[in-house]
């Protein structure tokens, strides 16, 4: 059983910055690669960045590249969310997730999924 708990998020205005946090307890967090997925109300989730396990491999959905960077810190069990140039259309509960399917980008190759942290983005 892994425990997932995301931290950091609220509300900032566009252009602002947050850093989020997901810390894992439980079973074993540095062998697997691990992601962050986003979900807006009405709409389905999707996928925001994923890092390898020993965070030499990082992968971002196109809606964020060049603003926001994962990384992690095996020895604390955590992986962060820097997220920069926020614009409103970022506003959605953040997830963090362990992978253990093939794909990264997929919903369904992440098992232990957080209870989220809400990020809101004013105009």
């Amino acid at each position: 059983q892994v425990q997932l708990v995301e931290s950091g998020g609220g509300l900032v205005q566009a252009g602002g910055s947050l850093r989020l946090s997901c810390v894992a307890s439980g079973r074993t967090f540095s062998g697997y690669t691990m992601g962050w997925f986003r979900q807006a109300p009405g709409k389905e989730r999707e996928f925001v960045s994923a890092i390898s396990w020993s965070g030499s491999n990082t992968y971002y959905g196109d809606s964020v590249k060049g603003r926001f960077t994962i990384s992690r810190d095996n020895a604390k069990n955590t992986v962060y969310l820097q997220m920069n140039s926020l614009k409103p259309e970022d506003t959605a509960v953040y997830y963090c997730a362990r992978r253990v399917g093939s794909s990264y980008v997929y919903t369904s190759s992440y098992t232990y999924w957080g209870q989220g942290t809400q990020v809101t983005v004013s105009s």
